[in-house]
């Protein structure tokens, strides 16, 4: 598994109400409302976690993160990831991608990295534990999570 994430920052004329709302509404639906599909092509999980800036329980300080989003996109290997990258910044897709975030991001200048997860044994006698992911309403998918697992 090949996971992406982007940092982003939402436009500063619209709250983050507004910001959400577009972003789940419009934009995370470019590609379909342009009849094209899928929006981003050979992706297997397209996730958005905003951002609550939080208390840090070291310094008692709440502090900005400088992002308002992460956005997160799984591919079954980095060969994927790079074709839909291809497919993404080909001409006749980038100018619609560009006006639309122009309207929901404060720039085009977002981090783009890829991921290597790790998760720690979290069990209350240090065993492996395990979560369930549900997609849209779908069948459950359980996975082991242990160190150096790098599935979603």
């Amino acid at each position: 598994m090949f996971k992406q994430v982007c940092f982003l920052r939402k436009h500063p004329d619209m709250t983050m109400d507004e910001f959400m709302d577009y972003y789940e509404h419009r934009h995370s639906r470019l590609s379909e409302r342009m009849g094209r599909s899928p929006s981003i092509p050979n992706a297997v999980r397209y996730v958005r976690r905003y951002l609550t800036p939080e208390r840090n329980p070291v310094t008692g300080e709440i502090i900005d993160p400088g992002f308002d989003c992460l956005m997160e996109i799984w591919w079954n290997s980095r060969a994927d990831f790079e074709e839909s990258q291809r497919i993404i910044g080909s001409a006749d897709r980038l100018a619609s991608i560009k006006e639309d975030e122009d309207r929901v991001f404060a720039s085009h200048h977002n981090p783009v990295c890829s991921v290597v997860e790790c998760d720690s044994p979290m069990g209350p006698h240090g065993e492996q534990t395990s979560i369930e992911v549900i997609h849209g309403g779908g069948t459950p998918e359980r996975a082991q999570r242990g160190a150096a697992d790098d599935n979603p």
